[in-house]
């Protein structure tokens, strides 16, 4: 049964279960291989998906986009947010660039890289690595101050963390360290305030900060996947003019136009520290109340569509150009 906007009553079924096995009571991810415990936070945010996905389900077929988009290497699940955004933008999905309007690079993998299909918008396919040493790199590059360090040289308290995408274990550890492979090390980033960790979940599309998700963890545990609360707000209200100029400049730099920033502010030095980037970024936040799930993911939806549509129409302007 077709619900529309490329969603149909198997792709919504029992077919999801293959991203995902089950071994000695934990989740595994088959793609990143992140394992999580089935405990009780974790099966709160999986009964909490169920409502969220039928819910995308019903809104699906009353959206209506001109807009058809093909995703490769892969076809995203709707609990992604580049798919679910189209989902509630009605924006079709392409079984190949042939007849899609623009192409979006997924590969939930670190790294990666595949050539964009000729004559189409192309959308992150430049974000190749998206590993934190890498973001750590170019956050010094564009911000000019370091988020990384060397744990040998070090002392104190610091963040150690696997360099790989999505595997939510960072801890701290305490300077001089023996760096471990596969890991990298972080200023550890103090953004605790009222009783609460403070992570600011920067949402981009075209490389412009679009919305902020303001998640709220409690103190010690910052590392966390679960959020205790979340709010939606305006960049504006939550960044000054020069440091949206610079989110949008490590953008660019990383290749990153359609994804998420996890922005921390630490209040002892006043200053914001991009500590991760996701280009295949999920939402949204479970901790997001009904109406900003719903709101959230169709401004995003609709201003994915409106990119879509601007680089079309500069692509054929050029294309009258040459011609």
């Amino acid at each position: 049964m077709t619900l529309g906007s490329g969603v149909t009553a198997s792709s919504l079924g029992p077919g999801w279960l293959s991203d995902f096995s089950f071994e000695n009571g934990r989740v595994v991810v088959r793609k990143t291989g992140v394992r999580l415990p089935l405990s009780r936070p974790v099966v709160g945010e999986i009964l909490t998906w169920v409502p969220y996905l039928a819910m995308t389900a019903l809104a699906a077929p009353f959206a209506r986009s001109p807009v058809k988009l093909w995703f490769a290497p892969e076809v995203p699940r709707p609990w992604y947010m580049a798919r679910g955004a189209a989902l509630w933008a009605g924006i079709g999905l392409a079984s190949s660039p042939l007849e899609a309007d623009a192409a979006f690079y997924f590969d939930d993998s670190t790294t990666g890289r595949i050539d964009p299909p000729p004559g189409l918008p192309a959308i992150n396919f430049a974000c190749t690595d998206v590993s934190k040493a890498h973001v750590a790199r170019v956050f010094e590059e564009v911000f000019g101050y370091p988020l990384a360090l060397d744990p040998t040289a070090a002392a104190g308290p610091i963040v150690e963390k696997s360099d790989r995408n999505g595997v939510h274990d960072g801890r701290v550890v305490h300077a001089p360290a023996i760096p471990q492979e596969g890991k990298v090390y972080q200023r550890l980033v103090e953004t605790q305030a009222d009783g609460f960790n403070h992570d600011l979940r920067t949402v981009c599309v075209g490389g412009d900060p679009l919305f902020v998700v303001h998640k709220r963890k409690p103190a010690g545990e910052s590392f966390a996947i679960h959020t205790r609360r979340a709010t939606l707000e305006e960049p504006r209200d939550l960044f000054s003019e020069a440091e949206l100029a610079l989110i949008r400049r490590f953008n660019d730099r990383l290749g990153l136009e359609c994804g998420g920033l996890d922005v921390l502010r630490d209040r002892t030095d006043g200053r914001i520290y991009i500590v991760d980037a996701n280009k295949t970024d999920l939402g949204p936040v479970i901790a997001l109340s009904w109406a900003d799930k719903a709101r959230s993911m169709r401004r995003l939806g609709k201003t994915l569509e409106g990119l879509i549509l601007q680089r079309k129409a500069a692509l054929a302007t050029e294309a009258a150009r040459a011609a």
